[in-house]
């Protein structure tokens, strides 16, 4: 049988595309579901299960893909395909620029995704995946991020760095290891201020 797609960029495709009688076995082969818009109380339950403090969860709003489209979609076009992936970690410093940058289509593996492949995870930040580049300034993520009922403000100069973790329950198991090897990569970091917050995605994809 000829090998069509590698495991990592078909996660990609069937993350976007939803679910269909031929790709059913392998989404669950990834631990993935079917998308379906969630309501707070959803999530609520998620980010207990997959140890996300309340304080720092967050929605994405829908609005963000038409964002990232109303760029250049041609001269940005790797550029957008990174930024609109399900599961992503990026590491923004004080300055507020993108040291490091996780994304699901990058971390290759079967049937679970290699967040640590090459041993990225080693040093704090971590060794990026995909390539940095500047298209989505900490700002404008921050901006299209809508706090929950319990979650806190903080004061993003604080920190020397912040960690924006995408997440979702469609995801499954994905999701709740990338939270646990960014989590785990964190404590690495012993000098400076480190500040995480979690993203949920459910309805940005299934909109």
């Amino acid at each position: 049988m000829k090998r069509l797609l590698s495991p990592f960029t078909m996660i990609t495709f069937l993350s976007i595309i939803g679910l269909t009688s031929c790709t059913s076995i392998f989404m669950s082969l990834y631990g993935m579901k079917k998308t379906k818009t969630v309501d707070e109380k959803t999530i609520a339950r998620y980010t207990t299960k997959y140890n996300i403090p309340a304080a720092d969860s967050y929605e994405m709003d829908t609005a963000y893909f038409s964002y990232l489209f109303s760029l250049d979609t041609a001269k940005y076009k790797e550029q957008i395909k990174n930024h609109y992936q399900p599961l992503q970690a990026l590491y923004y410093d004080k300055s507020g620029h993108l040291k490091s940058f996780q994304v699901n289509c990058y971390a290759g593996g079967f049937p679970n995704l290699k967040w640590d492949r090459n041993e990225r995870m080693t040093t704090f930040p971590p060794k990026s995946q995909a390539p940095l580049d500047s298209l989505v300034p900490v700002e404008t993520q921050l901006n299209y991020l809508k706090p929950l009922s319990q979650t806190e403000k903080f004061s993003i100069e604080r920190y020397d760095y912040l960690v924006i973790v995408y997440w979702n329950r469609f995801m499954g198991r994905q999701s709740k290891r990338l939270i646990h090897f960014v989590q785990t990569n964190s404590k690495l970091e012993k000098e400076k201020k480190v500040k995480i917050i979690y993203a949920n995605t459910d309805n940005l994809f299934a909109g």
